[in-house]
């Protein structure tokens, strides 16, 4: 492969372009690994929540094998049972709609496994794989029984999933790793 010049490339190429192979003839001298100084949209994270219907019904594999398959990274999960303290925090708000009672009830009645994945534009194609219930394809099209039983949380924005991770996450559950099927997936 050719290694285009920096002039040609933006920085997300750039870094890229430093992540191929070195030492090989036709490459420019090869730079530092560009993980530690990806761009943002590289290394941008959200939250997922598999919700007590998809831990019940044993979806966990087949939800997480959605995302290793897209190509993210999961860089901090847990199995725990959120309490009201928690789910009064992330659902803020919702406090005022009619159906927040039972949503408590919902998020309260048994295990959640809370996920962080990690790649680029994560936020938004999590969004389009989560999807609603009616859409076929999707996480909640293709396993979830009913709207009020939707399976799995996603953040809505890049802002919404920073502040999400830190109600279900400490800084130091979050693991920094470097992917080594990185450059098959980005480059």
């Amino acid at each position: 492969r050719v290694r285009p010049s920096g002039a040609a490339m933006g920085s997300l190429g750039r870094c890229l372009a430093r992540s191929l192979p070195r030492g090989q003839p036709g490459l420019s001298p090869p730079g530092p690994r560009c993980y530690g100084s990806a761009p943002a949209a590289l290394q941008e994270k959200t939250l997922v929540v598999a919700k007590p219907d998809a831990v019940q019904r044993r979806l966990l594999g087949d939800i997480i094998r959605r995302f290793e398959r897209r190509g993210f990274k999961l860089v901090a999960m847990k199995l725990l049972q959120a309490d009201r303290r928690l789910v009064d925090r992330h659902y803020e708000r919702l406090r005022l709609e009619p159906f927040y009672p039972a949503l408590v009830t919902y998020m309260t009645s048994g295990p959640v496994v809370a996920m962080v994945w990690e790649g680029y534009n994560v936020v938004r194609c999590t969004r389009a794989m989560v999807g609603d219930s009616s859409a076929v394809g999707t996480i909640r099209g293709d396993l979830s029984v009913h709207i009020a039983r939707n399976v799995v949380h996603a953040s809505d924005s890049v802002e919404t999933a920073q502040r999400e991770i830190g109600f279900w996450f400490q800084r130091d559950e979050l693991v920094a790793w470097d992917s080594r099927d990185r450059d098959n997936i980005y480059g």
